[in-house]
């Protein structure tokens, strides 16, 4: 019979994967370890293992938990059924708010995501997809004339290459 987890399982997981942010976003996912991070937290390489499967299930778990955070913002927005000049404003006030908290997280998924499996990285770049789609449709209602122009992309990308730079 398999042992019940702990009330705190999620708890300590959560402060690992913070942890492993940091690291990551310092060092490169590449150039960190299990061992240093194992010493970051003040526990031992077997507790790890006992919370996240290896290094690469951790990175997924950085990279998909932040992904759904953005996508949550989008989608508080899109209820708040503003006009388009206010929802593009919102959206980018919002991301810019998380981005000020999130650093390592957004550093992680911006640099690290290409050492994901193919299945991990297929599902975290298909969730960034859609963030940025949701951006394009925001700044598309705004101005319709990129709406079925090439520039639609590139000009939604200039935006988040301007957001992420902020910090």
């Amino acid at each position: 019979m398999a042992r019940p987890r702990a009330a705190d399982f999620e708890q300590h997981r959560d402060a690992i994967l913070a942890m492993a942010a940091r690291l990551f976003a310092d060092r490169g996912y590449a150039a960190g370890s299990i061992a240093d991070l194992a010493a970051a937290c003040g526990v031992s390489k077997a507790l790890l293992y006992h919370y996240y499967r290896d290094k690469e299930d951790l990175l997924f778990d950085i990279a998909d938990r932040y992904i759904d955070s953005l996508q949550l913002i989008v989608d508080e927005v899109a209820v708040e059924d503003l006009p388009p000049a206010a929802h593009l404003r919102r959206l980018i006030e919002r991301f810019m708010q998380a981005y000020e908290h999130a650093a390592a997280y957004h550093r992680v998924l911006v640099q690290d995501v290409k050492y994901l499996s193919a299945a991990h990285r297929r599902r975290v770049v298909g969730k960034q997809n859609r963030v940025v789609d949701a951006f394009a449709a925001a700044i598309a209602a705004v101005a319709p004339q990129l709406a079925q122009s090439q520039l639609l992309k590139p000009v939604t990308m200039t935006l988040f290459g301007m957001i992420n730079w902020t910090f």
